[in-house]
């Protein structure tokens, strides 16, 4: 379902985690500086067990392990951006498209019967067709006016809502009522190419009628679903998520009774899942995990080549980050191919780093735009720290009497944030900067550090989508007061970017909307905002006879049709 890049913690990678976007293809790793890679044919674009539902029996409970327990189940609230949340929401909230694992979107026949552009000019105007059996669990229809109110809570005109962001929402200038309840007239006071992106997941009129509504109605509850699955409960001792099939969905009847979703830290998790207390958890890039899951008997390992990408994320309102210069070095004397191959180490996965913010190296339009800025430079890294004034003092730099020393925070019990931390901290300690790992609760690490900015540096991934600007657009979106920032944890941007990702994303010319698309990223490299590190694959253990979930790539589940085949 659409969303924003969600972060994720290091476990599951671009919600926020983020990740690439555009149409990824069958078949090759993509050379650096090649556009239209092509994956390598060992890779899957998807691996989920698919299986039709008469294969699939009634019934059961899917015990699924994941490695947050989410505060905020608004996903278009700045703190509820996370892939966790989405992975639970997504069985239960509308989304008016469908990606399969080429990105092809089409359309969500439970939520619409049509949706398409209906004029380009003097203005593009998208038409949707709504699906009148849809209803909200409260009984109440899905109409034009739930699309109305969540363009006026996203569109970026009320700071009051803390919004993840405001792309596709602040280029539209109206959303009216058709021909009847049903038929929702978008008309759009700029071209919008990824309208698909939009009013996904749609939530109902009430939450976004209001800032108060929008900003505390999801706080720890779920208070209206529309699914094949509807909110039973949470048990915050457990740190357990219960949903059940609701019978009064009016799509395919869910097979499943129950999903029970378990939050525990990642090392927990395996140990859960290897011990048949789990059905299906996120491995990640972890090759001690990866190999004693694939070990469990009864469990299969699914792998596919991920929208999604590990990085590094820099703080630049930090006070000793603040300066770009000093961004550049410490980028400069990180050795992202060592960090990639520790992480991949044991995953049976090629090793390719990742040079570029929005496309991935097996999707058409990647191409190299890093230049001399994303090679391990560490002796241009201490000349450039000299000149900015930091100067050697025994083993730190120091300038002004204060150390260069950075705080480096990952999600406790995630070992391979923890081995991240070690390398950088090895490698920048050759030229003289000083990085402590800090490791914080795995529940507070994007509410109380990534969001706020209670970081120098931090690792995670980025959870991305079919659509490459409008997905990433909030990440690397300039501040339009120097104070609020959104989704753009680096908190740095310029006009400039903000300009091109805007041009690629107004224009329906695909070649032409690639095209800018990577201007925007030759504008981002210099910030040293996000320092890519690789294409994320997705290594999801599952047992064996669990049909229709797992690593899905670009692929939407449908949760109605998950369950247990024999």
């Amino acid at each position: 379902m659409k969303a924003s890049r969600l972060a994720v913690g290091a476990a599951l990678a671009c919600s926020l985690a983020l990740a690439g976007c555009g149409g990824a293809r069958p078949g090759g790793t993509g050379a650096p500086g090649t556009e239209g890679a092509q994956q390598s044919p060992q890779l899957k674009s998807f691996d989920i067990n698919l299986q039709p539902r008469e294969r699939v029996k009634d019934g059961g409970t899917l015990r699924w392990g994941i490695n947050e327990f989410p505060t905020q189940w608004n996903r278009n609230h700045v703190d509820g951006n996370l892939a966790v949340a989405a992975v639970v929401s997504n069985a239960l909230l509308p989304a008016p498209f469908l990606s399969n694992e080429k990105a092809e979107i089409s359309v969500n026949h439970d939520y619409l019967l049509d949706a398409k552009i209906t004029a380009r000019r003097p203005k593009q105007v998208v038409t949707y067709t709504l699906n009148p059996k849809a209803r909200w669990s409260d009984g109440k229809p899905i109409t034009w006016v739930d699309y109305q109110a969540q363009w006026q809570a996203l569109n970026g005109r009320n700071p009051a809502y803390r919004i993840v962001t405001s792309t596709g929402y602040q280029d539209i200038e109206k959303v009216a009522r058709g021909r009847d309840d049903h038929e929702v007239v978008v008309t759009f006071a700029r071209p919008f190419g990824d309208w698909q992106s939009l009013f996904g997941p749609l939530l109902p009129a009430s939450t976004n009628r209001s800032p108060e509504a929008f900003n505390t109605a999801w706080l720890n509850k779920i208070p209206v679903t529309a699914g094949p699955f509807k909110f039973q409960s949470f048990d915050q001792t457990a740190k357990t998520i219960t949903i059940v099939r609701d019978d009064r969905w009016w799509g395919d009847r869910a097979k499943l009774d129950r999903i029970i979703y378990r939050a525990s830290e990642q090392d927990s998790l395996i140990g859960a899942f290897a011990n048949g207390e789990l059905d299906l958890i996120d491995i990640g890039p972890s090759a001690p995990d990866y190999a004693r899951a694939k070990s469990t008997p009864g469990a299969q390992m699914r792998q596919a080549a991920g929208p999604d990408f590990r990085h590094f994320t820099f703080n630049g309102s930090s006070e000793l980050l603040k300066d770009v210069k000093v961004r550049q070095a410490i980028q400069l004397g990180i050795n992202r191919q060592a960090i990639a191959q520790s992480d991949l180490q044991g995953l049976d996965w090629p090793i390719t780093l990742l040079n570029n913010h929005f496309f991935m190296n097996t999707q058409e339009g990647y191409q190299d735009n890093a230049g001399d800025l994303g090679v391990y430079d560490p002796q241009r890294a201490r000349q450039m720290l000299d000149a900015a004034g930091w100067k050697l003092n025994g083993a730190v730099r120091q300038k002004g009497g204060k150390q260069l020393a950075l705080r480096f925070v990952v999600p406790s019990g995630l070992q391979i944030s923890k081995a991240e931390g070690e390398l950088a901290q090895s490698m920048l300690s050759q030229i003289g900067v000083k990085l402590t790992i800090q490791a914080v609760p795995s529940d507070d690490f994007f509410t109380k550090y990534v969001i706020p900015g209670n970081f120098d540096i931090t690792p995670f991934a980025y959870i991305g989508t079919p659509f490459p600007v409008s997905s990433s657009y909030g990440i690397y979106a300039n501040s339009p007061d120097g104070k609020t920032w959104n989704a753009n944890f680096g908190r740095t941007g310029s006009a400039q970017i903000d300009d091109a990702m805007n041009q690629a994303g107004q224009n329906l010319d695909l070649a032409q909307a690639r095209a800018e698309t990577n201007e925007a990223d030759r504008l981002i490299w210099p910030l040293v905002n996000v320092l890519p590190l690789y294409q994320r694959p997705q290594n999801v253990a599952a047992r064996q006879t669990l049909a229709n979930v797992g690593a899905r790539g670009f692929y939407d589940l449908r949760y109605q049709d998950i369950g247990f085949t024999a």
